[in-house]
């Protein structure tokens, strides 16, 4: 797994919680919320389908590692590599 296969595994989340939002032109190194009409809620539903689909759990505490393409890849590729 590389952390482009993470960063587009983050993106069909937002896709199946989002359907609406244009994801073509997302900056990775740009928060995300503020690319994109996410709010909180849909933040969450980022955190759950990551444990439901992927088996990775995301402390409260660290849901500022996901702000941002880079930082969700960064943050996430050890998880999956485990």
């Amino acid at each position: 797994m590389t952390k482009d296969d993470v960063k587009n595994i983050v993106l069909e989340i937002i896709e199946e919680i989002a359907p609406d939002e244009d994801l073509t032109d997302v900056k990775p190194d740009v928060r995300l919320r503020d690319q994109l009409d996410l709010d909180s809620m849909d933040f969450l539903d980022i955190v759950m389908e990551l444990r439901k689909q992927h088996g990775i759990e995301v402390p409260e505490e660290e849901y500022q590692e996901l702000a941002s393409l880079d930082s969700s890849a960064s943050y996430l590729l050890p998880k999956f590599n485990t």
